[in-house]
C-alpha cells in the first residue's frame, strides 16, 4: 500500500472495524487528517478524496499551508470552492499572541487548556464576530513533559469555559503516553472519558459538549474503544 488512497482506505476499514467491536456506528468518528509533515501535493490529494477536516500543529504552518493550497488548487484550475468546506482543527499548543491570526483560519480549537488562554480567544473571537468551537485538553497521562491542564482541575475550568460568551465548549481532549503498553494507553483514554461523562451528567456544558478527541496513528484503535470521537491522524496515511 504505498499510495494515499490505499493507506487512506485501509486506514477507514479499520476504524469502521474498531467501531464495530466497539458496537458503534462508523460515522460516530470524526477522522481529523493531520497535515504537518504532509508534502503540499499529498494534501490536495487528501483532499480530492473527500477529507474536510484537517488538523495541524503550529500557528505559523497553518497559515503557510492555507496558502500554499490556494494557490495550487488555482494553479490547477481545481474547483477552489472545495477550500471554503475544509474545516481547519488547530491541535498544537497555543500561544495567546497568536489566537488572533489562529481564529481567521481555525474552526476548532483543540488545546485550550488555561484560562488565560481562554480569555483570550473569547475576546479575539468577541472582536472578530464569531463564537468559537474549543475543547478542553488534559493531561490524563499526567506527563511533565505534556502540555493540558491536571486532571483535578478539568471540571473547574469547563464551569469557567462556558461562562464565556463566544466560546463555545464541545467536548475535551488528551493525548496518551507513547508507549507500547496498553494498558497505559487505554487508562489515559478511559480517564479523559470518566472525566466527559462527569461533565457531562453535571449539566456543565451544553447539548454541544458532545466530543472526545484523543487517538492517534499509533494507538486510534484503543481511543475508539475507550469512546473517541475524533481522532487525529496523519502518518497512517502521509508515511
Amino acid at each position: 500500500m504505498s499510495s494515499i488512497s490505499d493507506k487512506a482506505k485501509h486506514l477507514q476499514n479499520t476504524i469502521a472495524a474498531a467501531c464495530a467491536r466497539a458496537g458503534r456506528t462508523e460515522n460516530s468518528v470524526k477522522l481529523i487528517v493531520v497535515t504537518k509533515t504532509a508534502p503540499i501535493q499529498a494534501i490536495r490529494e487528501v483532499i480530492h478524496l473527500g477529507f474536510t477536516d484537517l488538523g495541524e500543529n503550529r500557528v505559523q504552518h497553518l497559515k503557510q499551508i492555507t496558502e500554499d493550497l490556494a494557490a495550487l488548487f488555482k494553479e490547477h484550475s481545481d474547483d477552489e470552492t472545495v477550500l471554503e468546506k475544509i474545516n481547519w482543527h488547530l491541535i498544537g499548543h497555543l500561544q495567546r499572541n497568536k489566537v488572533k491570526q489562529t481564529l481567521k483560519i481555525c474552526n476548532t480549537i483543540h488545546s485550550l487548556d488555561t484560562l488565560r488562554l481562554a480569555e483570550e480567544i473569547n475576546t479575539q473571537a468577541h472582536k472578530q464576530g464569531i463564537h468559537t468551537n474549543v475543547l478542553l485538553q488534559v493531561n490524563c497521562s499526567r506527563e511533565n513533559q505534556k502540555y493540558g491542564c491536571p486532571v483535578g482541575a478539568a471540571i473547574h475550568l469547563a464551569e469557567q469555559f462556558c461562562t464565556m460568551p463566544n466560546l463555545r465548549l464541545i467536548g475535551l481532549m488528551t493525548m496518551a503516553p507513547l508507549t507500547m503498553d496498553k494498558d497505559r494507553v487505554r487508562a489515559c483514554f478511559a480517564r479523559a472519558r470518566e472525566i466527559f461523562e462527569e461533565i457531562r451528567g453535571e449539566h456543565i456544558a451544553g447539548a454541544k459538549f458532545k466530543h472526545l478527541s484523543m487517538g492517534m496513528s499509533q494507538d486510534y484503535e484503543i481511543a475508539i474503544e475507550e469512546g473517541a470521537t475524533m481522532l487525529r491522524i496523519g502518518s497512517a496515511i502521509f508515511n
